[in-house]
């Protein structure tokens, strides 16, 4: 008798053990307290957010600046001539409304992320989250990569599969842990930008570097004669001295910074490659190949800008394909059946998953290589 009723004040205690943490960890002082403990994580993300809007903060700066020291220090208080004053305004303008466009739309253009179709269905998410050995994992990536036009694999062979969003990654397409997204083609996280530079904003990104090399080339070119004269003491010393001698400056030195820049992407716009690409040639089933999407310099240049010249100078989105699949002299795959592959599946992205984009047609997806061999991968919007 002593030890039931031992064993029930010791139930009894338990339980009342366990009402009273219960009732602790419920409490408004406990809640207060698991709040103070998730505070710290959401400081430091947005002040992780505000941080990274600081180069963009920075580059409004300069050309807030740069328009002062222009149009008013050199324009108004130091060209006397009405003629020369108003061609130089005139020109300024235009260079600096065509850079400013094209870089507030690379900066708002939305990264471009795989559709839906590209995610596990239910039943093989299931198997594959369950399955702890990477062997069976790949085979159910493979089985399910059989439906989806992805021709590229990691460096082991392997399905390229992102763990973070989930979904198998199209061709060309890489998870930016800074936006925290897979993103279609993409070229590189740019925090001048603060964006990630891929399908969706490259013909942006790179019409931004060229406008801006063009804005510093006419600041440099307009100024130069009387950066020359104060610099000479043919002119008096006036406040306008200091902002035209160090605008000069810094157009020069921005200048050679952001040529260099340009030249290096125009290069990789006429080799079809992306940042990624240049450092890691993306791997095939049959290898590894630097210039697996290379199809030419003017059809590399029309991936990139289209196919009609009179989109090229303007910051609108004229780009070929859908950014899930491109055209490749790495992988034979008969045109009629990718299509009817394509189309059963219905892999290509919804109005509702983002902005609707011009795509190959089968026309255009057909390539002759050196080989002489046609190659098609090709993805068609539905109806």
């Amino acid at each position: 008798m002593l030890r039931c009723a031992c064993g029930v004040r010791s139930r009894s205690s338990l339980w009342l053990v366990c009402f009273k943490t219960l009732l602790d960890v419920t409490s408004p002082a406990a809640n207060v307290l698991h709040g103070l403990n998730m505070a710290p994580s959401h400081a430091l993300r947005w002040c992780k957010r505000a941080l990274n809007w600081v180069p963009v903060l920075f580059i409004n700066l300069v050309v807030g600046w740069s328009y002062y020291a222009y149009v008013v220090e050199l324009c108004v208080y130091t060209i006397p001539n009405n003629a020369e004053r108003i061609s130089y305004l005139v020109v300024f303008h235009v260079f600096l409304t065509m850079f400013i466009w094209s870089y507030w739309t690379a900066i708002g253009s939305k990264p471009a992320g795989p559709s839906k179709a590209f995610s596990l269905p239910s039943a093989e998410k299931e198997l594959y989250e369950r399955e702890e050995q990477a062997e069976t994992q790949q085979e159910i990536l493979k089985r399910v990569a059989r439906n989806l036009p992805v021709y590229t694999r990691t460096a082991g062979g392997a399905i390229r599969y992102c763990d973070h969003c989930q979904l198998i990654k199209p061709d060309r397409c890489h998870h930016c842990s800074t936006c925290e997204m897979c993103v279609l083609k993409m070229d590189h996280h740019c925090p001048w930008v603060n964006n990630c530079v891929g399908f969706s904003n490259y013909k942006y990104f790179i019409l931004f570097l060229a406008y801006a090399s063009l804005y510093c080339v006419v600041i440099c070119a307009t100024v130069i004669k009387y950066f020359i004269k104060f610099w000479t003491k043919q002119l008096p010393d006036t406040h306008a001295k200091f902002h035209i001698l160090f605008l000069f400056f810094v157009a020069a030195l921005f200048f050679i910074s952001i040529l260099s820049l340009l030249s290096y992407h125009l290069w990789l716009v006429g080799k079809n490659r992306t940042t990624i690409e240049a450092f890691r040639a993306p791997v095939f089933t049959n290898g590894p190949d630097k210039s697996g999407f290379s199809l030419g310099f003017r059809r590399n240049v029309a991936e990139v800008f289209g196919s009609e010249a009179k989109y090229w100078i303007f910051p609108v989105f004229s780009s070929l394909g859908d950014g899930h699949s491109f055209v490749t002299r790495s992988v034979h795959i008969d045109p009629e059946q990718a299509n009817s592959i394509l189309q059963q599946n219905g892999k290509s992205q919804s109005p509702a998953d983002g902005e609707a984009h011009p795509v190959h047609t089968a026309d255009d997806s057909k390539e002759k290589t050196d080989g002489g061999q046609t190659v098609s991968v090709t993805m068609e919007s539905e109806p």
